[in-house]
């Protein structure tokens, strides 16, 4: 067949984004494909489970048909379903979610006809969505189904131009531009295989046509399976009209069947997060170093060093400095934050104007106030600061509670685990510390009191009152002189006898 010049080719573009008001309420749906095994991932999860900014592939999928307007959605499982089912409740309660099985996996035509009890009397119009294209965007997602409504077409397919187009079904087009035929690549003449436009597997469609169409298929193919696409030639073949519109953004419409491919869709959904970071008034010195997932918040005239990583449900304030090699994980930051290099904090919070690190460990359940310092090599864990306190040196402080302006000195422990049970330690407004100190929990320390450096604390300490707690300090004159005249001795003695040294 020869190959069709772009000069003739009619298809719309769909823009990478769009201000089209959504389809009206109850008119839309989606299918979301999420029943394959993935084998090419060569992993015992679920191809649709693993990650990327985040989020489970499935989800990314699930919320864009959402925000483009689909109710309801129904997600065909298969391979680890109870597990995508459980974590799409988790990610979305309360959305309109509809869960269906594919018990064999038969192709994707069988994949949607098990949707049909789910979708009995509705006469609206379909999404059908890859539960492995992460990246296309609900713009996108909308601006398709917005144009598919506009063009009366019974169906529309989503398309996009590689320059290596290997593994994907082309599309055949007439003289006309118009679209003729779907073909998939073990199916494809030579002729065919030279096509450089492919079929990205999202699709719209008016769903009664489309039942009907699906229907009428059958496995007549080298796979033996049910391929939606044959959907495109029945309903040409009955005069009905089918459209082809090109994504010009062709990474994004792409889905994910490598570790390879993770990875590249990895960086390009972390390009955009990073991108919508930056334009909302974020500096990033380093984009390619920078990783920060699609959950994170940050608020403007924040800076983000060189190898920062932001996880999870984090959330950073205004005017925050987050240093290099730092890693936040579902952390809360208010305004005027640093967090200095290589600090590692989890499930912890940090008032205005703290300062972190570097080489700090926040563990889970560490709540530092306003104006706190927590310095170098000090880890804490269930640890709430009162405002101003600080641990600024090469200390653990945990299951404690600290007032406001408490000073712990460098080298300080807080022993709160007595073999069985986690105890914890209370320290008063304006406490003093002092270096080298254990405090042994259950333990407090009344306001204003002091620890002396080196004190191993067993019993509370009222309020104003001095802790110390060492042996006294004594002074022999001379030991070390007769400890070295001693040594000597035994050396030369040890030569005289032949005894090596």
């Amino acid at each position: 067949m020869a190959r069709r010049s772009p000069r003739r080719k009619t298809s719309t573009r769909v823009p990478r984004s769009t201000d089209a008001a959504p389809v009206r309420a109850g008119s839309l749906a989606a299918v979301v494909l999420a029943a394959g095994e993935g084998t090419r991932m060569k992993s015992a999860r679920a191809k649709v489970l693993h990650e990327i900014a985040g989020r489970p592939l499935i989800e990314h999928v699930v919320r864009a048909a959402l925000a483009a307007g689909a109710s309801p959605v129904v997600v065909v499982v298969g391979v680890q379903g109870d597990i995508v089912r459980a974590r799409l409740d988790k990610a979305l309660p309360g959305a309109p979610l509809l869960f269906v099985e594919q018990t064999e996996r038969r192709g994707t035509a069988d994949a949607v006809r098990c949707a049909l009890p789910a979708l009995a009397g509705f006469a609206g119009t379909a999404l059908i969505l890859c539960g492995d294209v992460p990246a296309l965007p609900a713009e996108a997602v909308a601006a398709l189904a917005e144009g598919h409504l506009r063009a009366g077409a019974a169906m529309t397919v989503l398309t996009a131009e590689l320059t290596d187009p290997s593994g994907y079904g082309r599309i055949v087009r007439g003289r006309d531009g118009r679209i003729r035929a779907i073909v998939e690549e073990r199916d494809a003449t030579a002729a065919q295989r030279r096509i450089r436009e492919i079929n990205t597997g999202t699709y719209c469609a008016d769903w009664p046509a489309l039942v009907a169409a699906i229907a009428k298929i059958k496995p007549d193919n080298a796979q033996k399976e049910y391929y939606l696409t044959d959907a495109v030639r029945l309903m040409l073949a009955g005069r009905r009209r089918v459209q082809a519109v090109v994504y010009g953004a062709a990474d994004e419409a792409l889905g994910v069947n490598s570790r390879r491919q993770l990875a590249m869709l990895q960086r390009a959904m972390n390009e955009r997060v990073l991108g919508r970071l930056m334009d909302g008034g974020v500096t990033v010195i380093d984009p390619a170093t920078t990783w920060v997932h699609d959950t994170v918040t940050i608020g403007a005239d924040s800076v983000l060093h060189p190898g920062v990583i932001l996880e999870g449900a984090t959330v950073i304030g205004r005017g925050c400095v987050v240093r290099s090699g730092s890693r936040l994980s579902d952390c809360r930051l208010g305004d005027g934050v640093e967090v200095k290099e290589y600090t590692i904090a989890a499930e912890a919070s940090i008032g205005d104007g703290s300062a972190v690190g570097p080489f700090a460990h926040l563990r889970p359940g560490t709540a530092l106030g306003a104006h706190c310092k927590v310095g170098n090599f000090v880890e804490t864990k269930k640890a709430v600061f009162g405002e101003g306190s600080k641990a600024s040196h090469l200390s653990y402080i945990g299951d404690a509670e600290l007032g406001r302006d408490v000073n712990v000195g460098a080298g300080t422990i807080t022993c709160n685990y007595d073999g069985v049970n986690k105890n914890r330690t209370v320290l008063g407004d304006g406490v003093f510390i002092g270096s080298d100190t254990q405090l042994v929990a259950p333990v407090t320390v009344g306001a204003r009191a002091y620890v002396g450096a080196g004190t191993t604390v067993t019993k509370d300490v009222p309020e104003d009152a001095l802790a110390i707690a060492r042996v006294d300090q004594k002074n022999i004159e001379g030991w070390a002189e007769k400890r070295r005249e001693k040594m000597a001795a035994q050396k030369a003695a040890a030569r005289e006898g032949g005894i090596p040294q």
